[in-house]
């Protein structure tokens, strides 16, 4: 295995991290899991060629790659672990082009989701899915991990959002698949299939993004509590019946709720309360507001 750490480091010199804390962190995410022992190093890549000699290394010597973009996963899937190589894609993090005429952008893996936010505003844009972490974690990571993000219900998930990727495979080979137009609905649709893939079928080197302008008007939330489960998910069915778009509905257990309020040093909830949360947005929000609470209320 150390043949392996030299073999890496012949190619990309200090890009292999084996410090102590670099192994450390890289068994573990933000899901309290843990791999048992440390992996053999972390590539952190800063190119799609160092991503391509990270896997032609790693083919050639049947090792292991474990993918890691920030690492704010819940599921354990970034966690890496003995005998393998966590290659790092954070620092892939450019945007590489924007355009506003065409709605869309080409990005690197690396780039914090608020930071293509950021870097959208000026251009009145913004790319729809908005996981709760968007702070702190990447475009590719929601990518790989097929994240949903709280604005599905009126926005979609991310896999309507992204119109094409760059992929390496892990024999070092880079492909492209998808198009740059809203319409391409020609031959195999191999983007959908890498989005969610988890690393399982290649790693994600690039995106180009479908963009929507920015929303005009305001946002609105409001939060509805209900006896239990069965009652909240009924409220919610009525929402989508009345044909009211929220941007945003999401439903907390009692479970969850009470945890949360343990977490934040809140008064306890009614023991099995169930909260819905619901957020309007554009000109129209006040008035939906209004409509889904009045749903809601009927509802219980």
């Amino acid at each position: 295995m150390t043949d392996v750490v030299g073999l890496l480091r012949d190619e990309l010199g200090e890009r292999v991290d084996t410090s102590d804390a670099a192994l450390e962190a890289a068994r573990a995410d933000k899901s309290g899991h843990r791999a048992e022992r440390r992996p053999l190093a972390v590539v952190r890549a800063a190119s799609v060629s160092d991503v391509q000699t990270t896997l032609r290394v790693a083919s050639a010597t049947g090792t292991p790659v474990v993918t890691r973009g920030a690492g704010t996963g819940l599921a354990g899937g970034a966690n890496t672990g003995e005998g393998e190589i966590a290659l790092s894609v954070r620092d892939m993090d450019r945007v590489l082009d924007v355009r506003p005429d065409d709605l869309l952008a080409v990005v690197e893996p690396g780039i914090l989701n608020a930071d293509l936010g950021r870097a959208l505003a000026p251009h009145g844009l913004w790319w729809a899915p908005d996981p709760a972490s968007r702070e702190i974690s990447t475009v590719g990571g929601n990518i790989a991990t097929g994240a949903g993000g709280l604005l599905c219900a009126k926005y979609g998930v991310v896999r309507d959002a992204v119109l094409a990727l760059d992929v390496v495979l892990a024999d070092g080979r880079l492909i492209s698949t998808g198009h740059r137009s809203v319409k391409g609905v020609t031959g195999y649709d191999l983007t959908s299939l890498m989005i969610g893939s988890e690393g399982t079928l290649g790693v994600v080197v690039g995106a180009t993004l479908k963009l929507r302008r920015v929303v005009p008007g305001e946002t609105r939330t409001l939060t509805a509590q209900f006896p239990d489960v069965r009652s909240a998910a009924a409220g919610a069915a009525a929402v989508t019946a009345a044909g009211v778009q929220p941007a945003i509905m999401e439903l907390m257990d009692a479970v969850s709720l009470a945890a949360a309020h343990a977490l934040l040093g809140l008064p306890s909830p009614t023991p099995g309360a169930t909260q819905l949360t619901v957020q309007t947005d554009g000109v129209a929000a006040a008035n939906e507001q209004a409509e889904i609470a009045r749903i809601l209320t009927a509802a219980g």
